[in-house]
């Protein structure tokens, strides 16, 4: 999930599956492997803020590794009994937001064996499970890491809630530049829609209110759903479905374009949360 957006808005509407399955279907598919395996060691020790390991090394992302970790501590009868099995283990304990099927053996090797979830032949998910390590029983995850949701398929960021926006060439950009999403069901926001653009400092969040169900105070403005665009705004490309987001100098408001006219989503205040 995107940390930005986690604490006002649920970006991705998880569908929780057990056993590492959906619809059925095993986690693991047979396929011959990638003609140029991950290379590297399976083990890397956890160094500074990355403790991704050989799961981060062995991504092919088009930009940069979105997540990544190691795993916690498990008691007897929690990992698997094979690979396969530690594969779900992942799964079920880890709750990731990536595909739950498709993944095929990459590599094996010193006691682990790396499973890789690829899209046009490069690997987007990679997922390092070893057997029996200290305090891990077991079959189960080590290492783990994923490309940015806009490099799944699009069947399955559309399933699961991600709403993807394209840049000026019509591709897909990633969710940390320009991401948006409806409001929390549990605060009863789902009237209310956000969008964030940036990470970190430069990160901004805007909120799209007409039925005024964000607490009073959150936003620095009124939403206004039918103003004229400004003369200082200007086109940043990122459009998703009929929406087209405009941004100004002062960046205090986001306007979005769509068929009817143009909206003005002002930015939230910071500290501003769904509890």
């Amino acid at each position: 999930m995107r940390r930005g957006l986690a604490g006002v808005a649920v970006l991705v509407a998880v569908t929780a599956v057990g056993c590492g399955t959906e619809n059925g279907k095993d986690a693991v598919v047979a396929g011959t492997p990638p003609a140029t395996p991950y290379a590297g060691p399976l083990y890397v020790p956890a160094t500074g803020s990355d403790r991704s390991g050989a799961a981060g090394r062995a991504l092919e992302c088009d930009g940069a590794k979105y997540e990544g970790g190691g795993a916690d501590a498990w008691s007897k009868g929690d990992g698997g009994t094979t690979p396969e099995g530690g594969l779900r283990a992942y799964f079920d304990m880890e709750q990731p937001d990536v595909p739950r099927t498709g993944y095929r053996v990459e590599r094996r090797a010193d006691g682990r064996v790396l499973f890789s979830y690829d899209v046009d032949g490069r690997t987007k998910v990679a997922v390092v499970v070893a057997k029996d390590r200290k305090n891990r029983p077991g079959w189960g995850p080590e290492t783990s890491a994923s490309c940015d949701p806009a490099e799944l398929p699009e069947s399955f960021t559309k399933a699961h809630g991600y709403e993807i926006w394209t840049g000026k060439d019509g591709k897909r950009v990633p969710t940390t530049v320009v991401s948006s999403s409806v409001g929390a069901a549990h605060c009863d926001w789902q009237k209310a829609h956000f969008l964030q653009t940036g990470e970190g400092e430069k990160s901004r969040l805007y909120a799209r209110d007409p039925d005024k169900v964000l607490p009073p105070g959150m936003l620095t403005a009124p939403y206004d759903g039918d103003v004229r665009m400004p003369a200082t705004a200007r086109d940043t490309g990122y459009r998703y479905q009929d929406r087209q987001l405009w941004l100004t100098p002062d960046a205090s408001k986001a306007y979005v374009r769509t068929p009817d006219g143009v909206e003005a989503w002002p930015s939230v205040k910071d500290g501003q949360a769904c509890q």
